[in-house]
């Protein structure tokens, strides 16, 4: 644009307009994608992210799926960064970040915390990755868990393990959600 030319009037009118979409398009980015709907027998898959849809492509998985009236949301694994201590503190915001993971998968089905009738966890009690035992570790986890989800609690079955797909797991969590379809 040649500001050296343009009347007072348009300069403003032009600055303003560039100022507007410049602000429209920061909130546009910030505004997450629809998940990407699959079809499927009994209901479809739901993948929220980018990176759930390259996983359901590469690895044959689907980051949630409706069959009827219940969702399926698959596991998320909690694991230590590289380089992170291995203490109570590092595990909980870990786990934090699963459970807000989880609750992105709930929300692009259509649901919440709420909404879950079922926990399914496995724990690596023993993990060189997370250092306390597993008085200590079932602790911690419950503690977070009980950050996003209230009562009335889900059914929950908590298992040991001696290893998870994910490098440096910890725990991995899986959900089922109630939620009738709409007929």
């Amino acid at each position: 644009m040649n500001f050296k030319y343009m009347p007072l009037r348009n300069l403003v009118a032009s600055v303003s307009l560039a100022l507007l979409l410049s602000l429209a398009g920061g909130a546009l980015r910030a505004q997450p994608l629809p998940p990407k709907l699959i079809p499927a027998p009994g209901g479809e898959v739901i993948l929220p992210t980018p990176g759930d849809v390259r996983a359901y492509e590469s690895s044959h998985y689907a980051a949630a799926r409706r069959a009827g009236d219940y969702i399926y949301v698959s596991g998320v694994i909690i694991s230590r960064p590289s380089g992170a201590p291995n203490d109570v503190a590092m595990f909980k915001a870990q786990t934090r970040g699963a459970f807000e993971r989880l609750g992105a998968r709930l929300r692009a089905s259509g649901v919440n915390f709420a909404d879950v009738v079922m926990i399914n966890s496995f724990h690596v009690w023993d993990s060189p990755d997370f250092a306390a035992d597993r008085s200590a570790h079932f602790a911690a986890f419950s503690e977070v868990k009980d950050e996003f989800m209230s009562a009335p609690h889900p059914a929950w079955t908590a298992v040991g393990t001696t290893g998870l797909l994910g490098e440096r797991g910890i725990v991995e969590v899986q959900m089922i959600a109630y939620s009738p379809q709409r007929r």
